[in-house]
């Protein structure tokens, strides 16, 4: 935990009363893994790694050459700096703040040298034709691609995971380790290539990898606890969300092995107060007697479905 350093405590004194509140002071660690790779003559992609939950980051801040030039929430660790200049080194660090407004200091430097404008580019490259993964534990994966063709040559590779852009390799780079997955989690990944004017590839192929359950790496991304009761006319779920580190707003129920709808909250489901736990009543139009077997899955923070709850089966009641 970060926040055991002594407080600054102000009081105000009024009435012969005293009241005193804490001040947080102390700034959050800065940034770590910052990396920086030209995506074009114009641009820069920089990323970084993600704060833990417990620094309290609500926000990023990228510098070039020590002059702000983004500023991002804390859901955002990579950003594409545009309107650099071609053929030109550069240099950036990241802050972290925190919602007390206190600043970390420089992340380590990150350098990278935009290449050569292309006057007129407008071919893109060919699609990488391979795209393997495979999993490296519970929380990372490693990718790998073909090469592709282009006119005027590549410059960078972008991966995609469910139509996002979540991280960006050189030119001269045919795999990657991806970081900060979530356990027991199916990922869909896809490979595109860009130039030096900014033309990117349709997707390659896209590759399933499925990270294993965790083993004392922290929680799993199922739904626990979940239960099936059938009523007339209802089937009623509870289950216990799973522990994510963000809220999670969003479920996928499915019936006899197909979805059948997506459970939101502020749309029937609803936490009791000072809980975990989840309910939410099924309206049932299917005769009295229908078989079902039930199961949910989570939406995880970073969009992905998360692991299936245990199978419940119930017959629906008259």
């Amino acid at each position: 935990m970060r926040r055991t350093a002594p407080l600054l405590v102000l009081c105000l004194t009024a009435a012969g009363l005293t009241a005193c509140s804490s001040a947080d002071t102390r700034p959050p660690p800065a940034p770590a893994g910052i990396t920086a790779q030209a995506g074009s003559a114009t641009s820069v992609h920089v990323m970084w790694q993600a704060a833990a939950p417990a620094d309290g980051v609500t926000n990023y801040q990228v510098f070039q050459a020590g002059r702000l030039v983004r500023e991002l929430p804390a859901d955002r660790t990579m950003v594409d700096v545009t309107d650099l200049a071609p053929q030109t080194a550069y240099v950036f660090t990241v802050r972290a703040r925190d919602a007390a407004g206190n600043t970390s200091g420089p992340s380590a430097s990150a350098a990278a040298t935009t290449p050569a404008a292309k006057a007129e580019d407008h071919q893109a490259p060919t699609a990488p034709a391979r795209t393997t993964g495979r999993a490296d534990g519970p929380r990372a994966a490693t990718l790998s691609w073909a090469a592709a063709s282009d006119d005027t040559g590549v410059t960078a590779y972008d991966v995609y995971q469910g139509g996002i852009r979540i991280h960006t390799a050189g030119p001269g780079e045919s795999a990657t380790t991806l970081t900060g997955l979530q356990p027991d989690t199916v990922y869909t990944f896809t490979v595109r290539a860009r130039d030096g004017a900014d033309n990117s590839s349709p997707d390659g192929p896209a590759v399933e990898v499925t990270t294993p359950p965790s083993a004392g790496q922290g929680p799993g991304t199922a739904p626990t606890g979940f239960t099936a009761t059938a009523s007339p006319g209802a089937v009623t779920l509870t289950w216990t969300a799973p522990d994510t580190g963000r809220p999670t707003a969003e479920y996928e129920l499915h019936v006899n092995a197909k979805p059948v709808t997506v459970i939101q909250f502020g749309a029937g489901a609803v936490p009791p107060s000072g809980a975990a736990g989840v309910e939410y009543r099924l309206t049932v139009t299917e005769p009295a007697g229908t078989p079902w077997t039930l199961k949910l899955r989570a939406r995880l923070p970073d969009g992905n479905w998360g692991a299936f709850s245990a199978e419940r089966s119930i017959v629906l009641a008259p």
